[in-house]
């Protein structure tokens, strides 16, 4: 995976977010509006969540078990990724037009 498509991600154990710099001129409001619903996932499903974009713009959910972390269901985090992606359908819409304007598309 190419670091610079990472736009962002936030551990559950560690409870940490990282933002990546190179998206560092999105409003802050986006910012933390990221970071407050990739805290809750990361904590809710376990591992860690990461935000990537696609050369084409489509942003998609990633999700890394802990290592050895027996608790972690798949398809309940499956689902957890779903209903993100339902309930932050307009961010994420914002944010590929975002990727489009600044980086352009690859497709």
């Amino acid at each position: 995976m190419n670091e610079d498509m990472i736009l962002c991600g936030a551990g559950g154990k560690t409870q940490k977010f990282y933002m990546n710099p190179r998206y560092g001129m999105l409003p802050e409001t986006v910012q933390q509006e990221l970071k407050a619903a990739l805290a809750v996932f990361a904590e809710q499903v376990g591992g860690t969540v990461l935000l990537v974009f696609a050369e084409t713009g489509d942003l998609s959910v990633q999700l890394v078990p802990d290592e050895g972390d027996i608790y972690f269901d798949e398809i309940e985090a499956g689902l957890a990724v779903s209903r993100m992606q339902k309930e932050k359908e307009m961010l994420f819409l914002q944010l590929k037009a975002f990727y489009l304007a600044f980086f352009g598309a690859k497709a």
